[in-house]
Order: structure tokens, then sequence, then C-alpha cells
């Protein structure tokens, strides 16, 4: 169904729920390769693949919380100047609604590491669908495979 077909049906209506927002990194390897982290165990969504980064606390801004974020789930360092917004994500999953910035970063300090994860793997943009990712982040693979 493309746009002017779905204008002909009755809005939806808007559900009541809780609004969270995310931010999550593209981390752009000099090969043009895309650091995607597994969710662990124990975790909603376990198992799946994401783009990594985090809630955003309360007053914080995106950036800051990102850099926050990397540091605690893979051990490394940014700095918000070092990031480039290139999309962003608005699902609606059963319990809370996501508003997700993704940022494309290719500079950092530090070996990244699954410190948070299950496991981490750097994957080329057209290979990503091949590993199994949280609703919210599928769009953004499209957005990636255009800028690489």
């Amino acid at each position: 169904m493309n746009c002017s077909e779905a204008l002909k049906y009755p809005r939806p209506e808007s559900p009541d729920l809780p609004i969270v927002l995310v931010a999550a990194a593209a981390l752009i390897d000099a090969s043009g390769r895309v650091l995607l982290a597994q969710r662990p165990q124990g975790k909603s969504m376990a198992n799946l693949w994401e783009f990594p980064g985090g809630k955003v606390e309360a007053g914080e801004p995106p950036e800051y919380a990102l850099m926050r974020e990397l540091g605690e789930e893979l051990g490394i360092e940014t700095r918000p100047c070092c990031y480039h917004p290139i999309a962003f994500a608005s699902h609606t999953y059963e319990d809370f609604h996501l508003l997700m910035p993704l940022f494309a970063c290719r500079v950092w300090q530090g070996e990244p590491r699954a410190i948070e994860h299950q496991a981490l793997a750097w994957v080329r943009p057209v290979d990503m669908l091949e590993y199994a990712m949280p609703a919210a982040d599928i769009p953004l693979v499209a957005a990636l495979r255009d800028l690489l």
C-alpha cells in the first residue's frame, strides 16, 4: 500500500504508551563495516543484533547519552563532535514507543569489547539483514547502505 492509498482508511488510534528515547551509533571502521552488538540473555529482545547505544536520561542530550553508553557497553571513548546524525527510528512496541536517532561515528579510542553484550560483529551494511535485529533497527539498515 502506498501513502495515497493509506489516506483512504480511518486515522489510526494513537496508543497511550510512554515514549522512550534511545541514542544509537553506527560505528564504522576503515573498511566500511559497521559494528553490531548482540543483546544479552535475560534482557528484552535477547540474542537480537542491534546498533550499540542506550537510553537517554532526563535532561541529557542524545549525543552525551551515546558517549556515556558506548563507554559503558563497549569500553571505548568517543566525543559528540565525532557523531554525524544519519537517520532515526520511530517504532511502536507492545508496551512503549521507541524514538531512536542513529549517529555515524568513525573516530573513537580503544578497541570495542562486548562488556554488556553477548558478542560483537563487524558487518557490511549489505549483509546486515542476515542478522536478526529488533524491528526498530531494520529500517536504519537502508540509510547505512545509502551512506556507505
